[in-house]
């Protein structure tokens, strides 16, 4: 049964991902700013090569390869609390360290700790969540992307709101950093829920299972590369594209990816109550792709708008929580444990396939963009086909299953 004294904490780890929503996010909304202060290479229209600042970006990916190794172990041996607390120190020194930055590479430093932050805060709050709503852990872990989205919705009211009050863009930063920082001091002293409890054994020790990973698992954890690379590809490289189709003003795919974000945690929380996850993992993705195409081919400014809410529906509504919801349903006694190992994959996209845009935006050109959506089109195809191959290998067990009660 789901336990209410641990409500407002739930609310409390929301919030860290309202803020982790904008941390994720601004630094692609001032890539000029940066790239000016950074000492980036002028292009010929008068604007920066924003190559270097998509590479500081790509680090966050770094930074949470090197930490979710750690901080999925440490959740499950020394709670989730610490977990969290951890998280939220590395969040504020990231937000002040870019902020203060004065080159490419101690921004670089400072994305990497972003990385670790978003570690410590995916092994906290992703098995919290599930050991809060034991009976609606996959409604409860998509939330968390719901806050992101609301944090990525009204970012660019803040920035327009800073730059009408003639404040520096640094600003947002400093805000962000006291925000999260106020939230670790409530949630140090909230209550939360013993770990790795399995639904409907709330009253039992857990006990020490070992991992036993099978081709279905392996699949589930690849997917978590794939989506993120689908939304990462969107989220950081929307704005020149929609500067290249004409768009007079590329901020408004950021608000219309957000909006389409929160609006499929909504009607994926009423999906999930008739179809399994594992299905949305295939209709989504499958959607996102034919998007991908559809702006491939047509290069309208509207186009642009119309591919952030649906990219924002399809890519990163929820997707990459409900293959981290799939895999906890695989190994419910090692939640901190195999949230990491998807959220590992999930860095490797953020890492990888980040830098691999930058090599495609510098080589590229006026035309980078394109081989942008060109590079998402095929990696999100192959996210259907992995969801595809989950969809059938769980059936199969499912039947195998009713098949030896029966016996």
């Amino acid at each position: 049964m789901n336990n209410k004294k641990y409500f407002p904490t739930a609310l409390a780890l929301y919030f860290t991902y309202f803020i982790h929503g904008i941390g994720v996010s601004i630094l692609g909304q001032y890539k000029q700013s940066f790239a000016g202060v950074w000492g980036a290479t002028p292009l010929a229209d008068g604007t920066f090569d924003v190559s270097i600042v998509i590479g500081v970006i790509a680090a966050l990916g770094l930074g949470r390869l090197i930490s979710l190794p750690i901080a999925g172990p440490f959740s499950d041996k020394f709670g989730r609390r610490k977990s969290g607390l951890i998280g939220i120190a590395f969040y504020v020194a990231y937000f002040v360290g870019i902020a203060m930055a004065p080159s490419m590479e101690v921004a670089y430093v400072f994305a990497i700790f972003g990385g670790i932050a978003n570690s410590f805060l995916d092994t906290c709050v992703t098995p919290s969540l599930l050991e809060i709503f034991t009976n609606s852990g996959d409604v409860a872990n998509m939330f968390t992307k719901f806050s992101i989205s609301i944090g990525q919705f009204v970012l660019p009211f803040f920035i327009g709101f800073v730059a009408v009050s003639q404040m520096s863009y640094t600003t947002i930063f400093y805000v962000t950093a006291a925000a999260i920082l106020i939230d670790g001091i409530l949630i140090a002293f909230m209550p939360f829920p013993p770990a790795n409890i399995v639904a409907g054994e709330e009253g039992k020790k857990p006990e020490k299972v070992k991992m036993k990973f099978t081709l279905t698992s392996l699949a589930v954890v690849a997917i978590g590369f794939t989506v993120t690379s689908t939304f990462q590809l969107w989220l950081n490289c929307n704005q020149e594209l929609g500067k290249m189709y004409g768009l007079a003003d590329p901020s408004k795919i950021q608000s219309l990816y957000a909006a389409g974000t929160f609006t499929a945690i909504l009607v994926s929380s009423v999906l999930l109550k008739k179809i399994k996850p594992v299905k949305i993992l295939i209709l989504y993705p499958s959607i996102a792709a034919v998007m991908l195409l559809i702006i491939y081919f047509v290069q309208t400014p509207g186009i642009t708008l119309i591919g952030g809410f649906v990219i924002g529906y399809a890519g990163a509504g929820g997707v990459l929580q409900l293959a981290v919801s799939t895999a906890n349903s695989f190994f419910p006694e090692n939640k901190g444990k195999i949230t990491s190992i998807v959220m590992i994959a999930s860095s490797v996209a953020n890492y990888v396939i980040l830098n691999v845009a930058g090599m495609l935006t510098k080589a590229g050109g006026t035309n980078g963009p394109k081989y942008v959506v060109l590079l998402n089109i095929v990696i999100t195809l192959i996210g259907v086909l992995l969801a595809l191959f989950v969809n059938v290998r769980m059936g199969k067990e499912a039947n195998d299953a009713n098949v030896v009660k029966a016996a």
